[in-house]
């Protein structure tokens, strides 16, 4: 039989832990002190959605990269996309974002300049 657990005491009601809804009681109370943690802390994510969406298009499309075949290859391909992502993330739009840093790279001279380029920094782009 599987019980509710909350807060270190056991509630009522019991269910047989082999079917469906015992399962899932089990794996509940397996989970409480995770649950209880995304509650108190709520701008925690409660699923991995945005990472699974951010890498989705990739996952699709490593069949067709053939230059992903090889050690070095596949260390360019996770630079880029990082690149990208990070872009993404920051609101930039990925290929103007790189264009701008790969046309500013060569004058830059101090790291004030080099951080101007990050994307969270840099403001000529256009923004998604």
């Amino acid at each position: 039989m599987a019980r509710i657990i909350h807060e270190g005491r056991q509630d009522t009601p019991q269910v047989a832990a082999q079917n469906a809804l015992g399962k899932a009681v089990n794996y509940l109370a397996s989970n409480w002190r995770r649950l209880a943690r995304y509650i108190e802390a709520g701008y925690l994510p409660i699923d991995n959605n945005a990472a699974g969406g951010a890498i989705w298009p990739f996952v699709i499309g490593r069949k067709n990269w053939l230059f992903s075949d090889t050690p070095k290859g596949a260390t360019a391909s996770t630079q880029l996309y990082s690149l990208v992502e990070t872009a993404k993330a920051n609101r930039q739009e990925p290929y103007a974002w790189l264009r701008h840093v790969l046309e500013h790279l060569s004058t830059a001279n101090s790291v004030e300049d080099y951080e101007a380029l990050l994307p969270w920094s840099c403001k000529s782009t256009t923004s998604l």
